[in-house]
């Protein structure tokens, strides 16, 4: 039998520099808001010529339009992605016709449009659905194990739930941070639809070990102490939280090697929080109650 949680510090000195980390670069570098979220026109084109022009070459035809926030992407079969915060019908006329000094052919494959009280009412939608989400998960899992409230109080089975989804969350931003300064990607709607998947995943490993640590609770002696049942709990279900999220993290990445430019940073979102959440399940939502256990132990040995 594995001694997981007789190692818990270093779980803990792990998830804390990562997650002190992905804060820091959270505040320093923030996140590359999409059109989604600043409002703006997203432009996709496709070139006649093989190979298309490069986006050198793109940006410097594009250069005297001064565009706001302009972003170029690369996509399959010749197209490419233009993203900026003009959103009228002149300047996208003007952006083709700089584009067909380039090539002639140019096709203009699609034209989407964000206005910025949209995307306003996008951000704030976004913050209020997984507030609610985590306040909701909280809620639930109190509730769901009232019945082994004698040894941790059921309160702190969802406090130690919503640590670790938080921390699945900050990391996951903080490598889209990462990503945004050094390679321009952008967070949109689709990445908040990722977080949202990965409190869902995350919450549901963690329910499995926790669903394990209640079983063994309500059958175990008096003999036998309460890091010891947690050890023994992860134990039973280390092989199938591993086993289930192997699974998903082997689809993950194919979606992001093969998908295509439009999910794959989706794909790279969801692959960091699987990846993330099953490592929280195990090694800190269940270490904190072992935490809390000792804590409060310790503290009524000291008033008796």
């Amino acid at each position: 039998m594995l001694n997981i949680i007789q190692k818990r510090k270093y779980a803990y000195w792990f998830s804390g520099v990562l997650t002190v980390a992905s804060i820091a670069l959270i505040a320093w570098w923030g996140l590359v808001l999409g059109i989604d979220f600043k409002g703006g026109t997203l432009m996709e084109v496709q070139f006649s010529q093989d190979p298309e022009p490069q986006v050198s070459d793109v940006e410097q035809s594009l250069s005297a339009l001064q565009l706001k926030s302009l972003t170029l992407q690369p996509t399959d079969g010749n197209s490419i992605m233009l993203r900026y915060l003009a959103s009228d019908e002149d300047t996208n006329d003007q952006v083709l016709e700089r584009l067909r000094t380039l090539d002639d052919g140019v096709v203009q494959l699609r034209t989407d449009f964000v206005g910025g009280s949209v995307s306003d009412q996008i951000k704030r939608n976004a913050g209020i659905g997984i507030s609610l989400s985590v306040l909701a998960i909280a809620l639930y899992i109190a509730w769901a194990f009232r019945r082994v409230s004698g040894v941790v109080t059921s309160w702190e089975y969802g406090v130690g739930a919503v640590i670790a989804l938080a921390h699945d969350i900050i990391i996951t931003l903080g490598l889209f941070a990462i990503l945004g300064h050094f390679y321009s990607v952008e967070v949109g709607v689709p990445f908040i639809a990722a977080l949202l998947t990965i409190l869902g995943y995350s919450v549901n490993d963690t329910i499995v070990v926790y669903d394990r640590i209640r079983e063994n609770l309500l059958r175990s002696t008096k003999k036998m102490s309460f890091e010891a049942i947690v050890n023994r709990s992860l134990n039973e279900t280390l092989g199938r939280s591993i086993n289930t999220s192997m699974t998903v993290i082997i689809t993950l990445i194919a979606i992001v090697l093969y998908g295509g430019e439009s999910i794959r940073y989706f794909g790279v979102a969801l692959l960091a929080g699987v990846t993330f959440g099953t490592y929280s399940s195990i090694f800190i939502a269940s270490a904190l109650l072992v935490t809390w256990h000792t804590y409060k132990s310790h503290r009524h040995e000291r008033q008796d």
